[in-house]
């Protein structure tokens, strides 16, 4: 129930083992009742989820929380929010190419006017260094 963009994708992610209801992995075609519990793993983090009642086809977006209730604890949404905060600063390595956005700042940072504006210019000339005896 629009948890997943298509219904394709809701398979594959059963088949990986990214349901699971009672920490056990379901199948595409597991049948639920009202009250089940089902988590969703999509990294970084995992949703939770409380059937409260079953649809006889599909829905709008509007008519969800009718049928399901998005119980996810507060700290998997702290835990997305810091992921997307530290963007490419923790890229792994095998992730894939940098964004243009990325491209751009590393661009920026190794322009010799970023590095004049925001780096100290240090003068080791000996006259400077009288002020300190």
């Amino acid at each position: 129930m629009r948890v997943f963009k298509t219904r394709t994708i809701a398979t594959d992610a059963c088949k990986k083992g990214r349901v699971t209801m009672g920490g056990v992995a379901v199948k595409p075609s597991r049948a639920i009742k009202v009250g089940d519990v089902i988590d969703v793993r999509k990294p970084p983090i995992t949703y939770t989820f409380r059937v409260k009642a079953l649809a006889p086809n599909r829905l709008g977006a509007k008519l969800v929380p009718e049928y399901l209730e998005n119980i996810t604890s507060p700290d998997q949404y702290e835990l997305l929010e810091m992921t997307k905060i530290s963007g490419f600063v923790d890229r792994r390595k095998g992730l894939g190419r940098p964004t243009k956005r990325d491209s751009r700042e590393m661009a920026r940072f190794r322009e010799d006017s970023y590095a004049d504006t925001y780096f100290l210019d240090f003068d080791d000339s000996d006259d400077d260094t009288d002020d300190f005896e």
